[in-house]
Order: C-alpha cells, then sequence, then structure tokens
C-alpha cells in the first residue's frame, strides 16, 4: 500500500534542536556530570525557587486533567501586564502559538513572510499548512523591515518578526519597528516573536502590549521557556486583539498546557527577583564570552538575547570546532540550517561553564 503525501510536507525539513545530555554522554562516553550543555538558550539558573515549590504542591493533583481555559495563569498575567484576560491564549510553548496563528490565518497558497537567519520554526508551520514562506533579505544578520513591505502581496497573511532574533540575537529599535506595523495592511497578522524579551534592559523593551491599542492585527508571542527556566514544560502565550485570540481559540488543542507548566508559570510571574538574577548573570557571562571572542579575534554578532553567535572561517572549521567542543563535554550549536554555515551559537551559561568552553574554544588547534 502508497501512502500519499502532500509534497509541502515531505519537503519540510524538521526541525533540529540542540544535542540532549544524555545522548552526548552515551556517544562520547563520559559522565553526564560532566557535560555543559550550552546550546539551547536554556537558563543555567535552572528554575525560580517559587516554580519549584509549587511544582511540589501539585504532585497530588496529577491523575486530574488540568483547566483546559489556563484560567488562574490568565489572571496572574492580566494582573502583572495589566491586561484583559480575553486578550490571553496560552500555548503547549510559544513554539504552540506560532503553530496557532499559521493554522488559523493561512490556508494553502497564502503568503507567509519572515527574515532570511529567523527562527526555523516560522518556514516550518507556514510550509506545514501549504503556505507560501518567503523569506525576506537581512541586514547585517537583522531583520530589514522594509524588505518585507516591499514583498507584502495580495495573497499575503502573516507575518512572524523576532525580537531580538534567534539565532542572531539582533534586536529592532520601538521606533523602527512601530513605524513598520504602521504600514502593514490591517487584513494581516503580524506576529511579533518576543521569547527573550526578559533579558532586555527595560530601555529597550519594546511597549508592545501598549500598541495593541492602535494595531488589532498585532500578536505578541511570549515564553517561559527562557528567563523562566520552564523549558522542559512546555509552555508560552500570545497577546492580542479580543478578536483574533477568540478565532484561535477555536483550533487550540484541548487540555495543551499541562498542570504543573501552568502551576510553574504562576509562580515564576511573582519571583521578579529571579528573572532580575537571571538577566544580571546573563549580561556577566555575555561580556564573558564576548571579551574572549575579542582575545582570540572572532568575529561574533552582538546580542541582546542569552546566547551569542560567532564565526568561524567556513563550515568546514566551524564543524571541527564544534566536534573538538564536543568531544570535551561542550555542547554548542551549528547554525548551517540558518544559513550561516561558519558560524557557531552559544547560550550564555554560568561563569564556571563559560570559563570550561572558554578554554576549550582556545585551545582547539585546527
Amino acid at each position: 500500500m502508497s501512502i500519499e503525501v502532500p509534497n509541502y510536507i515531505s519537503n519540510i525539513d524538521p526541525y533540529q534542536g540542540g544535542k540532549p545530555i544524555k545522548e552526548v554522554a552515551r556517544e562520547i562516553g563520559i559522565s553526564e556530570e560532566k557535560i555543559i550543555k550550552l546550546a539551547s538558550n536554556e537558563n543555567p539558573m535552572g528554575i525560580s525557587p517559587f516554580a519549584k515549590k509549587a511544582l511540589k504542591n501539585a504532585l497530588s493533583e496529577v491523575h486530574r486533567y488540568p483547566d483546559g481555559n489556563a484560567y488562574y495563569l490568565k489572571e496572574a498575567l492580566s494582573k502583572k501586564f495589566f491586561l484583559d484576560t480575553n486578550q490571553l491564549i496560552i500555548g503547549n510553548g510559544s513554539n504552540d502559538i506560532l503553530e496557532l496563528a499559521a493554522r488559523t490565518f493561512v490556508t494553502r497558497g497564502d503568503q507567509v513572510l519572515y527574515s532570511e537567519h529567523a527562527f526555523a520554526v516560522y518556514k516550518i508551520v507556514s510550509q506545514a499548512i501549504g503556505g507560501d514562506g518567503i523569506e525576506a533579505p537581512s541586514a547585517n544578520y537583522s531583520h530589514d523591515l522594509d524588505a518585507f513591505l516591499s514583498l507584502i502581496s495580495d495573497k499575503t497573511k502573516l507575518i512572524f518578526i523576532a525580537n531580538p532574533n534567534n539565532p542572531t540575537g539582533t534586536l529592532i529599535s520601538k521606533k523602527i519597528l512601530k513605524n513598520f506595523l504602521s504600514k502593514v495592511p490591517e487584513r494581516i497578522v503580524v506576529v511579533l516573536d518576543e521569547a527573550y524579551d526578559e533579558y532586555l534592559e527595560d530601555s529597550l523593551k519594546s511597549d508592545s502590549f501598549e500598541w495593541l491599542k492602535d494595531y488589532k492585527n498585532l500578536l505578541i508571542s511570549r515564553s517561559f521557556s527562557k528567563a523562566y527556566g520552564l523549558a522542559g514544560l512546555r509552555i508560552g502565550y500570545g497577546v492580542a486583539a479580543p478578536e483574533l485570540i477568540e478565532v484561535m481559540n477555536r483550533v487550540r488543542q484541548p487540555f495543551n498546557v499541562n498542570h504543573f507548566a501552568q502551576i510553574a508559570a504562576i509562580a515564576s510571574l511573582d519571583d521578579e527577583n529571579f528573572i532580575e538574577e537571571s538577566r544580571s548573570i546573563n549580561n556577566l557571562g555575555m561580556k564573558q564570552l564576548t571579551n574572549a571572542f575579542n582575545a582570540l579575534n572572532l568575529k561574533f554578532i552582538p546580542s541582546y538575547a542569552n546566547f551569542v553567535s560567532f564565526k568561524l572561517e567556513d563550515e568546514k572549521i566551524a564543524m571541527m570546532y564544534y566536534h573538538h567542543l564536543l568531544n570535551n563535554g561542550v555542547i554548542v550549536r551549528p547554525i548551517a540550517n540558518y544559513d550561516l554555515p561558519e558560524f557557531l551559537r552559544v547560550s550564555v551559561g554560568l561563569q564556571r561553564e563559560n570559563e570550561i568552553f572558554i578554554k576549550y574554544l582556545s585551545n582547539c588547534n585546527i
């Protein structure tokens, strides 16, 4: 029996995440305790003590279905960010919000715009529903919003903007971003992916929640996976006009976010000290890494997130460095699939983790 699969499905390049610690330990034969993972932009501090306590208390409720409407998490988000609960949708990671946007607003043959060197999931979710993904050329590894505007057509239904961008870490200023929104036709939904927002200094944040008053086609995506450290629980949220949220909820899977994720997210929102400490440690770690790159005469893309991409001579040299680091128990991320074959991306770790990375980066005899 032959099963026919649509070409737009069979042609998808599956998402490739950073190697798990257990897999590396098995492959190279060293203990998990000696491996440092700096590949997936996770918070090296772990999770908030508030969240850890809340998770322990929630164990007795594991046999119950989660709250499919995430009522209490929406209440907590509403209180913290001065939003109405009908402006919120909760997802299985912010990745779920991106996919819901594509499934809700795009049909086969519609165009979706995203940038060169932007998060791979934008292309995947567009292609998975038969959408026509259009890649705007970047400018200095960042979004060129004028290029986006020039590519808009009658078929354009959705635009993905990452700010800061993964994997380059570049940032669009709030003035430029707001000016762009004012020029996008109201019929096109703009998804502003702010997964790394918590790592920005307050003066650099986009004020995106305030913009919702003026732009009814704006959907903001946020994550608990990065600064909040809840990557393993898979939880994120979207913020938009109630009209957008209502139709997205029609295609959202029931019970799409598990009980523990909701409990941990609620507790995490109360721990502002944890976020401040995470940002402070990230700032120090970023300086530690970039100082090392400068000392080694390695070029890098200045980053506003919790990772930095650095450049080697070519793809062959980059992969030699990658395997040298990997064989010494340091996991980083090749980003050739982002059309940056000569780059490696490293997440900011704790001071000692960064020191070990720098040590093996420095003694790679290529």
